[in-house]
């Protein structure tokens, strides 16, 4: 499982040009789940995306997580963040996961999101999504598990 966090002051994710999911400060995550992905692999990497030290503290240092400003987190299923570039001039997504178990960790994901942080939005798993972001620094960081 991919994710690419962004820290943004704020972020909107649309589809057939209706807001779905809309934050202020916190971050946009791009959910990517590969073939192999299991929902152990999905709580690993939920702990680390609401973990994850991206955010100034008093010093301006980065060294405080999404819960610890109380920020949201807005989640956007991104197929392509799993595709092999390695070859050629074409992606390859032998590795992504089927869509119907794309699906399922992705539902997965944001339930298990919504039970651990207060502030969860959501885009809609297969949809063609307009994202819009405002990117905080700019910070951004892949996370695997």
């Amino acid at each position: 499982m991919k994710g690419l966090i962004q820290r943004v002051s704020e972020a909107s994710v649309k589809v057939d040009g209706s807001v779905v999911g809309q934050i202020d400060r916190g971050i946009l995550l791009l959910l990517g789940v590969e073939r192999d992905d299991t929902k152990q692999t999905a709580d690993r990497l939920l702990k680390k995306v609401l973990s994850y030290r991206i955010f100034d503290d008093e010093s301006g240092k980065m060294n405080l997580s999404l819960r610890d400003v109380d920020g949201a987190l807005l989640i956007v299923s991104q197929f392509t963040l799993v595709a092999d570039t390695q070859k050629g001039l074409r992606p390859g997504f032998s590795k992504g996961a089927s869509p119907e178990n794309g699906l399922l960790l992705y539902n997965y994901f944001t339930d298990q999101a919504q039970q651990s942080h207060r502030k969860i939005e959501r885009g809609v798993y297969g949809a063609d999504m307009n994202v819009s972001l405002v990117n905080d620094g700019p910070v951004t960081f892949m996370l695997e598990t």
